[in-house]
């Protein structure tokens, strides 16, 4: 009798001691064995860059390998986030993105090369990011209703950046903007980081910081006027939100969090999600989180993906209100 391929495979995995499930076990819990990339989509030196970093050592101690950050910016994330849905979907390739390219993208885009919702799985939630309303020192203003009144009294004069049109700092602008009825010039840049250099030299006069300018409010360098979170922060509990100051139910926090290609093993963005997690409940990648201006948010996949989708609703009622495109 001939012996089959078949037999041939159970006879060798009998030999090692091996059933043909224990065997796809093994290999599924042999990841990860080389390095894993992860894909910032944004900038080096903004939120979502600090945070990779900030996570992706002690990740890479307990994946025992390493975690290579990658920053591949443009496109208010679109370039990067492109890379990874298009990646193989076997764990080692991920993203680290602001929530803005799965839920205001869709919005501002009329074609995306890829669809957010169903080319990426959310692996596990960073931090919310909460976007705090700087000045330069210049400006003649000293608190949140003095800047509004300012900004009425000289409509079109005052300019405002943002890490890119429709990002969460531009809408957190053109949301102040609709409530209070003022009227400022938008200049875009390519990140978090550029635009805060331009405020520090007083290029423009005022934008929505992601936490990245917090130290040169602390100085004096800038002026720290209110924060776009429905709560004060714990960072700076005597700093008002715009709330309080008569714009009712402001909320422009956005959710930053890894990704990867659909398609990922169920079992590797459990092990992901389980040691990011880990991560986040260590107090020192908590006091790098506060350092920003936020705060850490552990959730599991489905809540990740719970909290994008409310997100998008939030965000893209602003975006068809002021009619924002993508330029």
């Amino acid at each position: 009798m001939k012996t089959t391929r078949r037999t041939l495979i159970a006879l060798a995995l009998a030999s090692a001691g091996l059933t043909p499930l224990a065997a796809l076990a093994q290999g599924a819990g042999s990841w990860p064995t080389k390095p894993v990339r992860v894909i910032v989509n944004f900038p080096a030196g903004g939120a979502a860059d600090t945070l990779a970093r900030a996570i992706g050592q002690p990740l890479s101690e307990a994946l025992g390998q390493p975690v290579v950050i990658e920053n591949r910016g443009g496109a208010n994330g679109n370039i990067g986030g492109e890379a990874v849905a298009r990646a193989p979907a076997d764990g080692y390739t991920l993203l680290m993105s602001s929530g803005g390219m799965v839920s205001i993208n869709p919005h501002l885009y009329a074609r995306m090369a890829f669809d957010p919702a169903k080319d990426l799985v959310p692996v596990a939630s960073a931090a919310r990011i909460a976007v705090y309303l700087m000045t330069k020192p210049q400006l003649p203003v000293n608190n949140v209703q003095e800047f509004l009144r300012y900004a009425k009294a000289n409509p079109g004069k005052l300019t405002f950046g943002s890490p890119g049109n429709g990002s969460s700092p531009h809408l957190a602008a053109e949301m102040m903007k609709s409530q209070a009825g003022l009227f400022a010039v938008h200049v875009p840049y390519r990140g978090a980081a550029p635009a805060l250099q331009d405020l520090l030299a007083g290029q423009i006069d005022f934008h929505f910081d992601p936490g990245v300018g917090l130290q040169h409010a602390k100085t004096g360098r800038l002026k720290l006027l209110a924060v776009g979170s429905p709560k004060r922060s714990p960072l700076y509990p005597d700093v008002p939100t715009l709330a309080e100051a008569g714009l009712k139910g402001f909320d422009a926090d956005s959710v930053f969090g890894f990704y990867a290609p659909a398609g990922t093993p169920p079992e590797v963005i459990t092990r992901l999600n389980t040691e990011i997690n880990k991560v986040l409940g260590t107090k020192a990648i908590q006091d790098r989180i506060v350092a920003l201006g936020g705060e850490a948010l552990p959730l599991t996949p489905a809540q990740f993906a719970a909290k994008a989708s409310e997100d998008s609703k939030r965000f893209g009622a602003i975006i068809r209100e002021r009619k924002i495109a993508a330029e």
